[in-house]
């Protein structure tokens, strides 16, 4: 099957992006966003999450939620693509909240085939925040790596670098069996949960690594049983990596514009600094590669919807287009900022650590290209 003209973005996605684009200009303008997250600035501060509840509650109320959960178990049904344009917004308003790592919870779950998955996604749908704990300490993104065990319906053991997790509800935890992988719901609140938070760079976001002790996984919980897991994760991996790809497209849509901004007004030896050459070619530079990336992104959340079987290719190459471009823009940004742009008061700052954060997450650009070789020689 081919794919639509403009990726299939059509007049209902369109409206639900610029209705996103909306909400996010007057509730969190960018000054909002700084009192919100970067109240503190002591180095020594223990790790935060900064987020507005009656934000997110809105968000629920606007039906993000229900996006990418199928209609049968209560939600829009909507393409890829349509949540990818959800995402592009909440990166370029750096937005703080679960939704990615909700987001992200929720394209797995679509993958699973038991009766906890579908009324899980009913419960996503209707507000209630999930995120992954599927990585073990040694930061292996492959599907098989695993510290968490599930013997005798109890989960010993650990997830790491866990997205969101001081704003989740449910964690989707992967465990090892010796049948094979599992997915399993565990509410945060169950006894033998620990939840550690991390420090990180990024200020929008919360991190944290969960231990695990003799927690009850009982059948109910079972997502995908043991022998199904890997399956699952691997089948909806793609659409999770075009997630923060075009999380990264929006921040750095923010930087190129903020950063322009700044080059118009800022003037130096009688003319605005964007006269100069200098100036001038890193923005463009910018601007192609943050439209390679875009289009990428755009191409692997339409594949996911239309081609299935290149999805896998299609995501790793937008998710390494993307990281670099996060690191290129966040550079560039300070840079033509100038002094001011090395200081705590610019906003800059912000954007540069989420796009820090979302360049690492999941694999680097080196990371994708060795797995897309990996896909293209087999």
């Amino acid at each position: 099957m081919t794919q639509p003209r403009d990726f299939g973005f059509d007049a209902d996605i369109t409206l639900l992006r610029d209705t996103a684009r909306q909400l996010l200009r007057d509730r969190l303008p960018t000054d909002a966003l700084h009192r919100l997250v970067a109240a503190e600035h002591d180095p020594h501060r223990p790790p935060a999450c900064n987020w507005d509840p009656q934000l997110w509650q809105q968000i629920v109320d606007l039906g993000w939620t229900t996006v990418a959960v199928p209609e049968d178990t209560g939600g829009a049904g909507m393409p890829l693509v349509a949540l990818a344009a959800l995402a592009e917004e909440a990166g370029r308003a750096a937005l703080p909240s679960p939704f990615l790592a909700t987001a992200a919870a929720t394209l797995v779950l679509r993958q699973c085939q038991s009766q906890a998955a579908r009324e899980l996604l009913h419960e996503i749908a209707a507000g209630r925040t999930a995120t992954l704990a599927i990585t073990p300490r040694s930061g292996a993104w492959e599907t098989h790596a695993c510290d968490l065990q599930l013997d005798d319906g109890r989960l010993h053991g650990s997830a790491w670098y866990v997205q969101d997790a001081a704003k989740a509800e449910v964690l989707i935890a992967k465990a090892a069996h010796p049948d094979g992988l599992a997915l399993v719901a565990v509410p945060v609140t169950t006894k033998g949960v620990e939840l550690v938070p991390d420090a990180i760079v990024d200020l929008t976001r919360d991190q944290a690594h969960v231990h695990f002790d003799a927690v009850p996984a009982g059948s109910a919980q079972l997502l995908a049983p043991p022998g199904t897991g890997a399956a699952a994760l691997e089948a909806a991996w793609p659409a999770v990596l075009t997630l923060v790809a075009a999380d990264i497209c929006g921040a750095g849509e923010w930087l190129l514009q903020t950063t322009a901004e700044y080059a118009r007004t800022r003037e130096q030896f009688d003319r605005p600094i964007g006269f100069f050459q200098a100036v001038k070619h890193p923005l463009v530079n910018l601007m192609i590669q943050l439209d390679q990336a875009r289009s990428l992104t755009y191409h692997a959340a339409c594949a996911h919807d239309c081609e299935p079987e290149q999805a896998g290719k299609f995501a790793r190459m937008a998710k390494a287009a993307a990281a670099e471009v996060a690191a290129f823009g966040a550079n560039r940004a300070i840079q033509l900022h100038g002094g001011m742009g090395f200081t705590w008061e610019c906003a800059v700052h912000l954007y540069t650590k989420r796009q820090k954060h979302n360049q690492l997450l999941y694999g680097d650009a080196m990371y994708q290209r060795a797995r897309l070789a990996e896909l293209l020689l087999a």
